[in-house]
């Protein structure tokens, strides 16, 4: 097991046998990063859209926050969640910390601001193209952003599955209020660093060809998604013309 080709064998080995230790830790990887982005979306996207429609003072200085904690560290996040869930904090009553739910909050917050990021340019896109007709139609500030999300359902998509795969590649919060507790909270990049560390590199080679494929499968997906947006967008235009 001192050779790279030894390890990468034995890890493919354990990838082909379905090894259950292996599909439990990608398992949960996947149900808290999907959690993460459920939540998530709600939130970040309504504060999103909000901003692309809201006109306050101090308006500026919030999309500047917004843009600034688009680089807000990993870790920073773990020990602020893990402060509130701790038993001296205001939420340690819960009993949430070292839980799959203490995860799924800290990549919550992880992906809000991206997600609200994205939405707001979207919408303010969407709004200097259309916002006039939706207003002179009657639609409200809110209801011009939905049908505005509606309409750019592949790109909200796109921003979905970005989200995602920034959730499911995360570690440094995760690891900090999950406690990388076997068979409990475990998830693919704190078992990395857990394997890599004990030296059970066929065992952490496995779960990195995992976790790169399935981000490499995200990215396939988004180039798909618009390729197909793009087909259709380009039947409907040939039908026009025809037309």
């Amino acid at each position: 097991m001192n050779t790279f080709s030894d390890s990468l064998s034995l890890a493919w080995r354990l990838i082909s046998s379905l090894d259950p230790v292996l599909l439990d830790i990608v398992a949960l990887s996947l149900r808290v990063s999907a959690s993460a982005c459920l939540l998530g979306a709600l939130a970040g996207g309504l504060l999103g859209a909000w901003l692309a429609v809201a006109c306050f003072p101090g308006r500026g200085a919030v999309l500047g926050l917004l843009n600034t904690l688009l680089a807000l560290p990993s870790v920073v996040v773990g020990l602020a969640v893990y402060l509130l869930l701790s038993r001296s904090g205001p939420l340690g009553s819960l009993g949430l910390l070292f839980t799959p739910t203490a995860m799924v909050i800290a990549q919550s917050i992880l992906v809000v601001p991206l997600i609200a990021a994205l939405t707001h340019r979207l919408v303010s896109e969407g709004l200097q193209e259309g916002g006039d007709q939706l207003a002179s139609l009657g639609a409200r500030p809110m209801t011009s952003a939905a049908l505005l999300l509606l309409h750019q359902r592949v790109a909200a998509l796109t921003i979905l599955l970005t989200a995602f795969g920034r959730a499911v590649a995360e570690v440094g919060a995760v690891m900090i209020v999950g406690g990388n507790i076997a068979g409990s909270t475990r998830v693919m990049t704190t078992a990395i660093a857990l394997e890599t560390s004990k030296g059970d590199l066929p065992l952490a080679l496995a779960l990195g060809l995992v976790l790169l494929g399935v981000v490499g499968s995200l990215h396939l997906l988004i180039a798909l998604v618009r390729w197909r947006a793009a087909e259709a967008g380009a039947g409907r235009g040939t039908r026009e013309a025809w037309a």
